[in-house]
């Protein structure tokens, strides 16, 4: 049985990947839990704190196949406690000599949040990595649309002439930034929990801070400052990366969906055969990627703001903010892997019409060239007169219904003290109002070559 659209045999590719789903299903969780137990022991065996037999029987024993997940879950709902039941039945399957030494000193939260440092550092990698691609097939977009003209657009009107080189490697360069900041945000986020009950580590006296090492290095984490039982500044700065992330995902996707309207035809998300857009109308192909990217994004950006609440603890241990992680933590990372997925399929299969975004261009009848004409004329003119001047042939021009060329000569902006026909030509094509677009497009495939 499933609940969540993650977990669901028919849903979950849409929700989550198998690599990810993994990391955090009952199986792949308790495997952690284990894992951090029998370092712990292992750690504390070193320093003389357990006995080298009890570490070595636990890491041998610390085997999720080994435990009936059932029994694990009867126990933590019998005692309230959310790993009492791993840890009874964990011991249960030790000699008894060993069976006193597991867990020793430590508290669920130790367990839990040295998990979640795990499960961020693997979570950073596949995004890490998924993003790189997402990158590469803007970059190619990028390049082989460097001098593809579009129209620009603002506030959803056309604006001037641009290519789509250059909104790709608009996407390109953002998406290069996020990669900067999972490899920043690494040795932050994937560090250890070991404090015992208040994070003093009394439990372990005069041992307490080479054991924090020795159990760090173990396990391939950082050593934190101090605990971070109550500071969940991590957490929340990792559910705000994978926020950042699908936001960047989530925009990407709506600039296809809106481009791919018929109206507009610009581009075109891949399509599969058998694929199916509606159960009633057999013509449609719709935009399920892109849509769908919009969607786990906002699920993700509601999470974050959910772990930002979670930075408002009360004294030394606050349970409250901290078992909504349990929660957050997984769903966002389930999701962001998933918006990834989605989005490299959608960019590496991407259609590029770049005829239609000619015609685009063209069947606005100049007025996307508005811009250039004003630069001219304001060399004359100055820049606010030469703008009253174009504003009111324009919009004379728009409601006569004419183009923007016999706009500007009835308007007298034509002629000796306005526009040389020269000039006029000049103004009036769209590959001389690129600006640098094609140059940001040269500094984003050169940025990533360095």
């Amino acid at each position: 049985m499933s609940a969540h659209p993650a977990d669901s045999v028919v849903y979950r590719h849409l929700w989550s990947t198998p690599e990810t789903h993994e990391l955090f299903d009952d199986d792949g969780r308790t495997q952690a839990w284990l894992d951090v137990l029998a370092a712990l022991a292992d750690a504390q065996a070193g320093l003389g704190l357990v006995p080298a037999e009890a570490a070595a029987a636990i890491r041998a024993h610390a085997r999720v196949e080994l435990l009936d997940l059932d029994e694990v879950a009867a126990g933590t709902r019998a005692t309230g406690h959310s790993t009492l039941g791993l840890i009874r039945c964990l011991r249960a399957l030790l000699p008894p000599g060993a069976a006193e030494w597991v867990y020793y000193g430590a508290t669920v939260q130790d367990v839990t949040d040295t998990w979640f440092a795990l499960v961020m550092r693997s979570v950073l990698d596949i995004v890490d990595r998924d993003l790189a691609r997402c990158e590469a097939a803007a970059l190619d977009l990028a390049r082989r649309h460097r001098d593809t003209v579009m129209c620009g657009r603002t506030h959803g009107q056309p604006g001037l002439p641009i290519t789509f080189g250059f909104k790709a490697a608009v996407w390109a360069t953002e998406l290069a930034r996020h990669r900067e900041r999972v490899a920043q945000a690494r040795p932050r986020l994937a560090v250890v929990q070991l404090g015992g009950a208040l994070g003093t580590m009394e439990f372990w006296g005069e041992h307490a801070l080479d054991l924090l090492d020795a159990f760090a290095a173990r396990l391939g984490l950082g050593v934190p400052e101090g605990p971070w039982i109550t500071a969940r500044d991590r957490v929340a700065e990792f559910a705000t990366l994978l926020a950042l992330v699908t936001a960047t995902l989530a925009k990407i996707g709506n600039e296809i969906y809106e481009l791919q309207r018929p109206e507009l035809g610009e581009i075109s998300e891949p399509f599969t055969e058998g694929q199916v857009g509606s159960i009633t109308m057999p013509h449609k192909r719709n935009p399920e990627l892109a849509e769908h990217l919009d969607t786990l994004g906002r699920v993700v950006r509601t999470n974050a703001g959910l772990a930002v609440e979670g930075m408002v603890a009360l004294h030394e241990r606050d349970g409250r903010g901290w078992k909504a992680e349990w929660l957050l933590l997984p769903e966002s990372s389930l999701l962001t892997a998933a918006a990834l997925g989605f989005a490299a399929r959608l960019l590496e299969g991407l259609q590029v019409h770049a005829e239609r975004m000619r015609a685009n261009v063209d069947a606005q009848r100049g007025y996307v060239l508005s811009e250039p004409v004003l630069r001219v004329l304001a060399l004359r003119l100055g820049k606010h007169a030469a703008h009253e001047a174009v504003y009111a042939a324009t919009m004379a021009g728009l409601d006569a219904g004419v183009d923007l060329e016999a706009a500007l000569r009835a308007a007298g902006l034509v002629g000796p003290d306005g526009l040389t026909e020269a000039e006029l030509a000049a103004a009036l094509n769209p590959a001389n109002a690129l600006g640098a677009a094609t140059a940001f497009v040269d500094r984003a495939l050169a940025g990533v070559a360095r």
